[in-house]
């Protein structure tokens, strides 16, 4: 083997990305332990105002909205960490979910859903938004996506 083959860098994974995955192996242990079912859930939205808290503030600020937007709006959705990412469910499943800038680097935030939320328009439609602040006029947008998502 040459000096150059031993340098060579491996393309696989950023550190942000098993970061994530490191993330989602302990929500996966955390979800498996026993307990009741409500406690469970307080412990699971306690886990994302506390991922929120983290947040740099620009994207923290958003965060908290969307989610008191989520939670005034489509009660229905458990807050829960998915990927180390505030998100919420129905029934267990992801339908939508907030990523910070930091997460991996970005310029922007991210609003998106999973392929459980019913927002189906066509052959095509946007699964997921960029967001650099967070607008009066967003939130409604947000509120109605999400209410027509799990409608």
């Amino acid at each position: 083997m040459t000096t150059t083959q031993k340098t060579a860098k491996f393309d696989g994974f950023t550190d942000e990305e098993r970061g994530a995955m490191k993330a989602r192996a302990q929500e996966l242990k955390a979800s498996a332990r026993r307990g009741s079912r409500a406690d469970k859930v307080a412990q699971e939205e306690a886990a994302v105002v506390e991922k929120i808290a983290e947040m740099r503030e620009s994207d923290r600020v958003m965060a908290e909205r969307i989610h008191a937007v989520i939670k005034e709006n489509v009660p229905e959705l458990a807050p829960k960490l998915w990927y180390g990412m505030p998100s919420y469910a129905k029934d267990g499943k992801v339908v939508c979910f907030f990523q910070s800038a930091q997460k991996f680097g970005a310029r922007y935030a991210t609003f998106g859903f999973s392929d459980k939320a019913n927002l189906d328009d066509g052959a095509m439609w946007p699964a997921s938004y960029a967001l650099t602040e967070l607008t009066t006029e967003g939130e409604a947008r947000i509120a109605a996506l999400v209410r027509n998502a799990v409608g």
